[in-house]
């Protein structure tokens, strides 16, 4: 019933999304213990921590790429096809790396391409949830995926170095690799095969793909909603500042790894808390309606940091961005469910691969900053021009969703006196004048509606 409140339980009943929940987190669960394993590996390997650096790196980078040329096969070719060979892909790619004596070069290159193969398979995954999950179901499955996500990111800052340290890197690369040949085995076995979204567009020559990501490009940049959301989801891009400047934010406080630990685990942790309250007990209208100011009060405990508080306070402080990082999971479900299906995967892996990139170069700017000015100055200064912007493209989003008067009520009413009506009727030509200057009746809605509003409305309550 439309006054229900829909729980994770409910979204769990459904036998699709379940099984591709519990094989994402089994799966996210593994790749934070082969971020671990490969960090250890090659510094074992090398001894340089700007080798083990750059190599971690690799995890992160290569999506970029791929999420742009790639995500496009989520649309051009049937979904769960996607997935599957992806996964089995990376089951393979991350088994060769799990062989012991294997040289640093092929470890690395193996690691590039598999990190290739995640994009398509996220934006095939995204794309499809909004099919298998209707209305609200499906904001709330998008914040159990959300809560997941994070609570193993926690689950890999708190145990990936204790895995590895009894089954040793290679059984980490290894069981990473199981990881995927169980999610691929699940999805084959649970998910429903369906055509290809973008039907007779199959081109996967290096044309078709430039022309999916100029497609792509065009639907996000000239759609004034999927420009805001687009801007409210890179806010990130600042709000990461925080993460990446931790060890020396920790360090500046006297603290050691251990602070360290806590501090990039206290946004985790708090986005877990704050996305769970968010999708339980705000209602659907005011989540549309709020979206912007949570973007917005994300920034406001991260430039208190530039009061130098303690360690505490500083952990409360970090917690309290995370909970109001939640909107994220409105600004995700608000996009996906505007794009098109057909144009779905690719609109997903520009996001995906523009946000990749705007973290990037918000960490490196905040490290910047850090070092020219002061660690706590950067941390304030990225949370408070956060907070400017997510103002910003909060008043442009209530511009564009707030219902707009028909232009015919715009148009003055005139009176005529009863002597003036008598007058209209015995002359002949007042017939045609009515005819000319007045619109017909029946398509007067059609004619002053702009029909590509009609068609996002169809979409966001389709």
């Amino acid at each position: 019933m439309a006054g229900e409140r829909i729980t994770f339980a409910d979204v769990l009943r459904n036998r699709e999304f379940r099984v591709l929940w519990l094989a994402d987190a089994q799966s996210a669960i593994g790749d934070q213990i082969a971020r671990v394993a490969l960090s250890v590996l090659v510094f074992e390997r090398t001894s340089s921590a700007l080798l083990t650096a750059m190599a971690y790196a690799l995890t992160f980078v290569p999506a970029v790429l791929g999420g742009v040329l790639l995500s496009g096969l989520a649309d051009r070719l049937p979904r769960r096809q996607v997935m599957v060979g992806c996964d089995v892909a990376r089951a393979l790619l991350m088994g060769g790396m799990a062989i012991p004596g294997a040289p640093l070069w092929l470890l690395c290159g193996l690691l590039v391409l598999a990190v290739l193969t995640e994009a398509p398979f996220m934006a095939a995954e995204s794309s499809l949830i909004p099919v298998i999950l209707e209305g609200e179901q499906y904001v709330v499955g998008t914040g159990l995926r959300s809560i997941t996500n994070q609570l193993a990111q926690l689950a890999g800052f708190a145990g990936g170095g204790v895995v590895i340290a009894l089954i040793g890197a290679r059984a980490g690369l290894a069981v990473d690799a199981a990881t995927f040949a169980l999610s691929a085995v699940l999805i084959m076995l649970a998910v429903k095969a369906r055509p290809a979204a973008a039907s007779g567009t199959h081109e996967s020559t290096g044309l078709g793909m430039l022309s999916g990501v100029t497609s792509g490009l065009r639907l996000i940049f000239t759609t004034p909603k999927l420009r805001i959301l687009l801007g409210l989801s890179w806010l990130a891009g600042l709000f990461v500042v925080s993460e990446g400047v931790a060890a020396p934010y920790a360090s500046a406080l006297g603290g050691g790894p251990v602070a360290v630990g806590l501090l990039m685990a206290s946004t985790p942790a708090g986005t877990a808390v704050g996305t769970y309250l968010w999708v339980r007990y705000v209602s659907a209208e005011a989540r549309s309606r709020w979206m912007g100011p949570m973007a917005a009060a994300v920034g406001v405990p991260l430039g208190l940091c530039g009061a130098h508080p303690n360690l505490i306070l500083s952990l409360v402080l970090w917690t309290l961005a995370g909970l109001f990082f939640g909107y994220q999971v409105q600004v995700i479900t608000e996009f996906v469910r505007t794009v098109p299906d057909q144009q779905r995967g690719q609109a997903i892996g520009i996001a995906s691969s523009g946000l990749l990139a705007i973290q990037g170069l918000g960490i490196f700017l905040g490290g910047v900053v850090a070092g020219l000015w002061d660690v706590n100055g950067a941390v304030a200064s990225a949370g408070l021009l956060g907070t400017a912007l997510a103002l910003a493209l909060s008043l442009a989003w209530r511009r564009v969703t707030s219902p707009r008067p028909h232009s015919e009520l715009a148009h003055p009413i005139v009176l005529t006196s009863p002597s003036e009506r008598a007058a209209d009727r015995t002359d002949p030509s007042s017939a045609g004048r009515h005819s000319a200057e007045e619109p017909p009746s029946t398509g007067r809605h059609a004619a002053h509606e702009p029909p590509s509003e009609r068609i996002v409305e169809d979409r966001s309550t389709a």
